[in-house]
């Protein structure tokens, strides 16, 4: 038994508590449950409960036993004297709170049907814990939870820009730029690709930016890349001499080169072409922040993020490679345009929208992500075997969210599959699904 299971009991079941007695000999009615604190203080706010018959109002604390009350020192804690109930599995002190007053405690039954169902969806051996639960869900159920944990994962990413935005001093373009330049590093050098654009501000590009030499020398020469392939090439040579000039103007250090990974990857993907490409967009584009923000499609975003790298790219993967044959596909291809605005423009559009209380911005990033095509990774194709529809962008966030904020850490408690299945056996579905 845990204390989340008390939380679940209390949350879902809390008519199965009505005609108790408080270990005072109260008799309880739970009027509201209140609401879970995820912060310090009492597990639950602003319920409502009768006892012996009179209206309460005020906060609810659990413990498995209650004498943990004073092992965590609840005893001495102001904030703890607006308890109004103390739910417990084991009644074993009374509980006062710090002003000397008895907190009224209700020893729950030990609820063995959902302790079972619970340790068995624990113990399951599947990919996710309720691999043999999942395609009861109907279709609106299956919608109604995809559409939750969307918001949830924007949600989250939002709160992850805000803090970046801080970090930026207040800037949205440079906290913005930094999530761009991460993206066209990919998974395999999304690091170094970061490290590179927090060590080049925004503002010294942006003097540069008519110059697609001098930014291709800026961003390769602090990515560290030129240093080792100017004997070799000469292009690269000139962009090295470039680069010595302007980061002494702006002092700047090149970050480590061997974080950069080449290894096991497609030519189109390695550093050097990304990094051309960034070039490209950087030198091409005038606001982009500003613009993305106002794009009111899938289709305008794809076209702000039009973007061909330099002569040089057209005939080279890298610095110090073999020249190849003319190839037209080095432009931003719209696999990355849509990792860029999946991973950045759409976090960032919902939580500008936040933060100026726009509520325009907000569905437009929801509608956007309801128009892209889904993603296509192991976790969409597992839940696709596993019954669920997954249509959209919108579909597949989702469920990566739920992968990895509630299946990986098997907290069925907190999702709607495992918690239905806890609480009643069965998912119920509508007859007429």
């Amino acid at each position: 038994m845990t204390e989340s299971l008390l939380h679940f009991i209390w949350q879902h079941r809390p008519f199965t508590l009505n005609g108790l007695r408080t270990e005072q000999g109260q008799t309880i009615e739970v009027i509201d449950a209140g609401l879970p604190n995820t912060d310090a203080g009492p597990d639950f706010f602003n319920a409502k409960i009768k006892l012996n018959g009179e209206l309460w109002a005020g906060n609810v604390e659990m413990h498995l036993k209650a004498s943990d009350w004073y092992a965590h020192g609840h005893h001495t804690d102001p904030r703890y004297d607006n308890v109004v109930l103390h739910v417990v599995l084991t009644p074993d002190r009374p509980a006062l709170c710090a002003s000397g007053q008895a907190v009224p405690t209700l020893a729950v039954p030990r609820p063995i049907d959902i302790e079972t169902r619970h340790d068995e969806l624990m113990a399951g051996g599947g990919w996710i814990p309720c691999h043999g639960h999942l395609a009861q869900l109907n279709g609106l159920q299956q919608l109604a939870m995809l559409q939750r944990l969307m918001v949830e994962r924007l949600q989250q990413k939002s709160e992850m820009v805000l803090a970046e935005v801080e970090r930026c001093k207040g800037s949205w373009e440079e906290a913005y730029y930094r999530a761009v330049t991460r993206c066209f590093g990919l998974k395999v050098n999304a690091q170094p690709a970061e490290l590179l654009a927090r060590s080049l501000p925004l503002a010294v590009l942006a003097k540069h930016k008519n110059s697609l030499f001098q930014i291709e020398a800026l961003l390769f020469g602090q990515a560290g890349l030129l240093a080792a392939s100017a004997s070799a090439c000469s292009y690269a040579s000139r962009l090295q001499r470039e680069y010595a000039f302007l980061s002494h103007k702006y002092a700047l250090t090149p970050i480590d080169s061997s974080q950069w990974r080449f290894m096991r990857m497609r030519p189109i993907s390695f550093p050097s072409i990304r990094l051309a490409q960034l070039a490209a967009l950087i030198s091409g584009s005038s606001g982009l922040f500003s613009r993305c923000m106002e794009a009111n499609s899938l289709d305008a975003l794809e076209q702000l993020l039009n973007a061909t790298p330099s002569e040089f790219w057209a005939t080279h993967y890298t610095f110090g490679g073999r020249e190849q044959q003319r190839l037209t596909h080095k432009a931003i291809g719209s696999a990355l345009k849509h990792t860029i605005i999946l991973n950045a423009t759409v976090p960032f559009m919902f939580a500008y929208g936040a933060a100026r209380s726009d509520d325009s911005l907000r569905d437009k990033s929801l509608r956007l992500l309801e128009t892209m095509p889904p993603e296509e990774n192991s976790v969409v194709s597992n839940f696709r075997r596993l019954g669920l529809k997954l249509e959209s962008a919108a579909d597949t966030q989702a469920v990566v969210h739920l992968k990895t904020t509630r299946c990986e850490a098997k907290k069925c408690l907190f999702c709607e599959v495992g918690a239905a299945y806890i609480e009643q056996g069965a998912i119920r579905s509508d007859p007429g699904e």
